[in-house]
């Protein structure tokens, strides 16, 4: 495709969903190279976000840019280019989230440095979607789906919780403090572990660097946040056995999980090159299928536009605070990681994903089940 027919053809489904070229809305983008049109007309997505990285055009507001293009579904205008097609076939047939490739996965992300995550989170460095409801601050936001969490569970002094990827162990540190409960906490991030131990210090609470797959005891409650976008959708089943096999039999599990309108079984390329290597982000047929003849749902809440505003929330404190991270990353990463939480924002947004809290039970639970909003 020649430069001129490439401008051509990237103008046009620009203005037909209202974006232009070099225009003065602050969702319309400045293009600061000429190959850019070829570039993204060969590439998609990922050399819209390459080109962003590397300077080639900007927008005063690229979450409102994302949040029109989402909404369009402008990506399935554009045919998918050869490689993209052998890469959603790969998969299909492979499985990107064994227990070698899961660590390498984390150390692409979890393991950048405790640094920024303290600098761009709230306080009890919650790195998942906030609750925003009644809520001004970031901290008050993440607080309150902590507390939202435990009341759904219902727990009780004395209990015991497993929280399966508990990042910086913020949850079960607040639900040792406010409920009284203990709790073990297991990630294969070793950045996570090192600083969940010391923030932990003191509660009844057990951080271990230990892969889903290795627990095998009993816990009265299960939670999971924002951890099973990372587990595969070929492995969506085994994870669901190991969580049955660990819940006792009247126990529940809530699973917080950013949910696909529709099946996939491939990621976005940029965001799976740079910020979450091979996630898959799961729809409601994936978590049915792995849950068959397993737990019931007996709740299910969708509060996606929360983690919008969740995602402005950091971008605001990463810009913020970026004179004090700056020695330690250069400039595109800068640019790498706007780009991530702007895109991240326009998609829900757009309602392209969703936030899902899911309450389970085991098939043995007896009784009514209460939804707490």
């Amino acid at each position: 495709m020649s430069s001129s027919s490439a401008k051509k053809q990237v103008t046009d489904l620009l203005s037909r969903i209202g974006i232009e070229v070099n225009g003065n809305h602050p969702w319309d983008i400045q293009v600061h190279h000429d190959d850019f049109y070829q570039r993204v007309m060969a590439g998609g997505s990922l050399a819209l976000g390459e080109s962003y990285m590397d300077r080639w055009w900007d927008s005063e507001q690229p979450d409102e840019f994302f949040s029109h293009v989402l909404s369009s579904n402008l990506e399935n205008i554009i045919s998918k280019s050869p490689r993209l097609v052998a890469e959603i076939l790969l998969t299909k047939v492979m499985n990107f989230q064994t227990r070698s490739r899961a660590k390498d996965n984390v150390i692409k992300h979890y393991d950048i440095g405790n640094d920024l995550f303290s600098k761009m989170l709230d306080k009890r460095m919650v790195y998942t979607c906030a609750y925003w409801k009644d809520a001004t601050t970031l901290d008050e936001a993440q607080e309150n789906k902590m507390d939202l969490v435990c009341r759904k569970l219902n727990l009780q002094p004395g209990m015991r919780i497993l929280d399966i990827g508990c990042g910086w162990g913020s949850f079960a540190k607040y639900a040792a403090e406010k409920y009284g409960v203990s709790a073990v906490g297991i990630s294969i991030s070793d950045e996570q572990i090192q600083l969940a131990k010391i923030l932990c210090a003191g509660l009844p609470v057990e951080i271990r660097h230990t892969d889903y797959r290795e627990i095998n005891e009993k816990f009265d409650h299960i939670v999971c946040f924002g951890m099973f976008e990372h587990v595969g959708h070929k492995n969506h089943r085994a994870y669901m056995e190991v969580v049955n096999r660990c819940l006792k039999d009247d126990g529940l599990f809530l699973l917080q999980t950013v949910g696909n309108p529709v099946t996939r079984t491939y990621p976005d390329a940029w965001l799976s090159k740079y910020i979450f290597p091979n996630y898959t982000i799961p729809s409601i047929t994936h978590i049915g299928k792995a849950i068959e003849g397993l737990f019931f749902i007996e709740d299910l809440h969708n509060f996606g536009l929360h983690y919008d505003k969740t995602l402005m929330a950091w971008h605001h404190n990463f810009t913020s605070h970026w004179d004090e991270l700056k020695d330690q990353y250069d400039d595109t990463f800068y640019r790498m990681w706007t780009y991530y939480l702007m895109a991240c924002a326009g998609g829900f947004r757009a309602k392209r994903n969703f936030l899902w809290h899911l309450v389970f039970s085991k098939r043995s639970r007896q009784g009514e089940y209460k939804a707490v909003r």
